[in-house]
């Protein structure tokens, strides 16, 4: 066991993505010390599902690298960019976040997981596979051989990638979409929920089931 894992967590956010990594934290065999959310210190809350409530992050200015490591528990939403702030700021101030691997998941000894990394029950993930960091391989999704799969992506529950499938920095793969062999996703591109995807997605596509269009504009279509 490295000397990160082996350190007790402080839990980054008190949403449902939170709930889902404190579950993963205690499954994988990591003490919880306390929780920092925003929310929460504002409303005066002492504890949240069995943790205290450090406070909001400025919580995280009396504690030391040396006595504690992060899980993040911000969700990745489509675009969203809170998750990988939160990651970067506090990796910048020596926090480091252990990679977290439920029990019930499957993970090859020749896949390869960096620093954040959150594999979730029933996740999948194949020989010689990459996983950047900070990346969420949620529920039930799955990675087969040889996927090259960079930082700050959520692979969503039941999503699957087929061999040899290389995905750029920040890419949004929805639940239950499936990416066939051999494809290149962009940085920053979205595969839409429930859609087989069998061409490559230039930096920025969101690709929807019957069409495909710029993510951004898509996003300011539907403010």
């Amino acid at each position: 066991m490295s000397a990160t894992a082996s350190l007790p967590l402080v839990l980054l956010g008190a949403g449902g993505h939170a709930k889902v990594v404190l579950s993963l934290a205690r499954a994988a065999g990591f003490h919880c010390r306390g929780v920092c959310d925003p929310a929460l210190a504002r409303q005066g809350v002492a504890q949240w599902r069995g943790l205290p409530v450090l406070g909001g992050d400025e919580a995280l200015q009396a504690l030391s690298p040396r006595d504690v490591a992060l899980a993040n528990g911000i969700g990745q939403l489509v675009q969203g960019t809170l998750r990988r702030e939160l990651f970067e700021r506090w990796k910048q101030q020596g926090f480091r976040f252990p990679a977290l691997v439920h029990p019930h998941a499957w993970v090859d000894a020749s896949a390869t997981l960096d620093e954040g990394v959150q594999v979730m029950a029933g996740a999948v993930i194949q020989p010689d596979c990459r996983v950047g960091e900070n990346t969420i391989v949620n529920t039930a999704a799955s990675l087969d051989h040889d996927c090259a799969v960079g930082a700050h992506v959520h692979v969503a529950p039941g999503a699957c990638l087929c061999g040899t499938v290389s995905v750029g920095d920040g890419v949004f793969v929805g639940s239950g979409a499936t990416v066939l062999p051999n494809l290149a996703l962009g940085t920053g591109s979205v595969v839409a929920a429930g859609a087989t995807l069998a061409r490559a997605l230039q930096p920025g596509e969101l690709h929807l089931p019957h069409r495909a269009v710029q993510a951004g504009s898509y996003h300011r279509a539907n403010d």
